[in-house]
């Protein structure tokens, strides 16, 4: 059983401040992802890695093709789904970690990884949310401090432990240790392979040779659907 599935996946991207110009990004899309699987997506930067995961996620729409997440007993299309089923799915299956944090001002660093869990009373998400704070090595003197004061890499550990925080099925990972020292990366490794034993099903961008050989049970070249290659 599946935890993912693309199959023929096409997208365009439409330039409106050039006059409508259409640039064709992606083609003929294939890949799948099983239970407690990372697969890694391979290519140049520019190749369209990012819009992958964001068309997983429904940030984009595909032009054609069909995105299988599993929910339950039946599987949901992401290309044909509502932005109601969307958001949905976001809350109990799918789950993304950007390179950037997109953090409420003010609030704290505490509070902006609780957010992640909505279905449980408030000082048991914090206990939760302080625990994998200290996975990711996040001192507890900044528990309390807004992320937005953060150096770069202290923000990429609290945009992480929001991220894994909430236990979804299919985990997308773009560039999660790109601002990271190795023992923090190693701490991203560690975390990534408990879940996968929980299966959970990875699909990950990783430049980082030696977090990708740790984390990767298989490779997506996406220069082979890509239209610039």
């Amino acid at each position: 059983m599946l935890s993912l599935e693309l199959a023929g996946v096409a997208k365009t991207f439409t330039m409106h401040l050039q006059g409508g110009l259409q640039l064709p990004i992606l083609r003929n899309l294939e890949f799948t992802v099983a239970p407690g699987q990372c697969v890694a997506l391979a290519g140049p930067s520019g190749i369209g890695k990012s819009s992958i995961l964001k068309l997983i996620f429904g940030n984009y729409r595909c032009d054609e093709g069909s995105i299988l997440i599993r929910d339950g007993q039946c599987n949901v299309d992401v290309a044909q789904a509502s932005p109601r089923q969307i958001l949905s799915l976001r809350r109990r299956r799918l789950g993304y970690v950007s390179q950037f944090l997109r953090a409420v001002p003010r609030v704290c660093a505490l509070d902006t990884v609780a957010d992640a869990l909505t279905d449980m009373p408030r000082e048991t998400a914090r206990d939760r949310a302080a625990a994998m704070l200290s996975r990711f090595n996040v001192p507890e003197r900044l528990w309390s401090l807004p992320p937005a004061t953060f150096s770069g890499g202290e923000q990429q550990r609290i945009n992480l432990a929001r991220g894994f925080l909430a236990e979804k099925s299919v985990v997308l990972l773009d560039e999660p240790t790109a601002s990271l020292d190795s023992d923090n990366r190693d701490a991203v490794i560690e975390v990534v392979r408990e879940r996968k034993w929980q299966g959970v099903a990875i699909v990950a961008i990783v430049h980082d040779d030696v977090v990708r050989d740790a984390i990767a049970d298989a490779l997506v070249d996406v220069t082979r659907f890509a239209t610039a290659a």
